[in-house]
């Protein structure tokens, strides 16, 4: 117990001191925002300061910071350390730039971003990889809820039916289609708030039914430090696999593609911290809780740790919350956190697409244009995926490890922005490289050959993926301090201004 309260301590302490260093670096001010200074009544208006802190929780907070720390605390109690670790001085910061960043730019989402600060180039490879990351987010959260609904729990039966779980599909798709296609205001603006303290709820009748047992939860080798790495009962090692398992909680670049969608809705800048620095410590918070959760129920059936994610959650709900009704209530906060980053993922496709390619999104025949197609790609792949025996498998390992990506992709333009100002940008450029290093290494090592249930990799030998790694990561960080130091020097290149005449082109004049 004394490792997990120590964590808590670490978030919560973490956003009232580094939070307040990370938000004087960036310097946010009274200057209008998109929703006051470019509204366009459909992605650019104001809403409450309290719903889009709502909203920005729900649009984070996938089925990461629960299926995922429930199978990501196989790794031991060195999670409790490590994820408020990375939340505070990785996850949170990446969140509180990727969202103010987008706010001085006219609420312009990474890949546009990166056109500006990183360049035409490396900007269609940021854009092919956040858009097939943005389609596999909808693909797995269409696919996990329909999966939750389809439990014992819900059904109120032994066996589940593959006609529930294709009726949940379409009624989730027709939602999604709704919240993508409608102005932010008409639906999510509405539900959010409802759908934000269901959540809450949920992970507090959690913590309510395991506290009883938090004394019982391991704690932190303080004798054999090296030992608290090896603890994963598949011999997993923790640089990369822990944090391709564990996204949301840590560090998610999928939060990228959703803070921009706050930022078009901001009235002040001096909200910023509150709104995205916050909402992801909360969202550690909520990790905690159900890693936690997990580690108890391991402990109560030590069978399950072979078992999947949905049914150890599960498990876990009717385990410590065996009052039918309540147990209902949590396994529905559950379900919502993955629908309500899944129709927002694809919101923020559309948006990003139209930005690129300059489509006006308030025709509804444009944003119709762009969503049939988008939702017709997503549906392919469900039905490849549950088709297929390992399909589900393979799709989930892409779409971690992709997500983890789509982080470096963000992390980028924040060093370089940063650079480019001359501001402090080591505070961004140490996450970029852990995550690059991640990403580089998982995807340089995994095979099936590797790893069992692996997608297809290079499959090199480990420390030869670890070096190789370590080289491009240290290579992509000099690029990014050249690239901002030399944006510094150019005359009519604003960090802080969006023209779409310079911007997007890049036509910028050396001072």
């Amino acid at each position: 117990m004394i490792t997990f309260l120590i964590g808590v301590a670490i978030l919560i302490l973490g956003y009232f001191t580094y939070g307040k260093f990370v938000e004087r670096v960036f310097g946010p001010d009274d200057r209008k925002t998109p929703a006051t200074d470019n509204p366009d009544g459909v992605d650019r208006l104001v809403l409450p300061h309290w719903k889009n802190m709502l909203i920005q929780l729900l649009n984070i907070a996938g089925i990461g910071p629960v299926i995922g720390v429930i199978l990501g605390i196989k790794f031991g109690p060195v999670v409790f350390i490590l994820l408020p670790l990375g939340n505070v001085l990785g996850g949170a910061v990446h969140d509180y730039f990727s969202g103010m960043i987008s706010i001085r730019n006219n609420g312009y989402n990474v890949p546009a971003l990166s056109r500006k600060f990183l360049g035409k180039g490396p900007s269609k490879v940021v854009m092919a990889l956040i858009s097939l990351a943005l389609i596999l987010v909808g693909a797995v959260f269409t696919n996990t809820p329909a999966g939750l609904i389809n439990t014992p729990v819900l059904v109120g039966q032994e066996s589940v039916s593959p006609t529930v779980f294709w009726i949940a599909v379409g009624c989730i798709f027709v939602y999604y289609f709704l919240s993508t296609f409608f102005p932010i205001d008409k639906i999510i603006g509405r539900i959010y708030p409802i759908f934000g303290g269901l959540l809450i709820l949920a992970s507090i009748a959690i913590l309510v039914g395991i506290a009883p047992n938090l004394n019982t939860l391991d704690e932190f080798n303080l004798s054999d430090i090296s030992s608290n790495f090896y603890q994963h009962p598949g011999k997993l090692p923790i640089f990369p696999m822990l944090f391709v398992t564990i996204a949301c909680g840590i560090i998610s670049g999928f939060h990228s593609t959703q803070s921009p969608l706050v930022a078009r809705t901001e009235k002040t800048e001096r909200t910023g911290r509150q709104t995205f620095y916050g909402m992801m410590i909360l969202e550690g918070l909520i990790g905690m809780i159900w890693a936690a959760g997990g580690m108890f129920i391991y402990h109560q059936f030590p069978e399950l740790m072979s078992a999947g994610g949905v049914g150890v959650l599960s498990k876990l709900v009717t385990t410590v919350l065996p009052f039918a009704p309540v147990s209902v209530m949590v396994i529905l906060g559950v379900i919502v956190l993955a629908i309500t980053s899944g129709d927002t993922s694809l919101r923020s496709l559309r948006l990003t697409i139209a930005e690129l390619f300059g489509i006006d999104q308030k025709s509804v025949k444009n944003r119709l244009l762009l969503t049939v197609p988008m939702f017709a790609i997503c549906l392919a792949i469900i039905f490849w995926s549950n088709l297929n025996k390992d399909g589900f498998n393979i799709l989930w390992n892409y779409f971690s490890w992709s997500n983890q990506l789509m982080a470096v992709c963000s992390l980028c333009v924040t060093v370089v922005y940063l650079r480019s100002k001359n501001k402090n940008f080591w505070i961004a450029l140490g996450p970029c490289l852990f995550m690059s290093f991640i990403c580089f290494d998982y995807i340089l090592w995994v095979s099936p050959e590797n790893l069992k249930g692996a997608p297809v990799g290079f499959g090199l030998e480990f420390k030869t993926a670890r070096v190789i790694a370590l080289i491009l990561s240290f290579q992509l960080g000099a690029w990014l301090i050249k690239r901002g130091k030399k944006l510094s020097k150019i005359t009519n290149f604003d960090p802080d201004k969006w023209n779409d005449s310079q911007d997007v082109k890049n036509n910028y004049q050396p001072k």
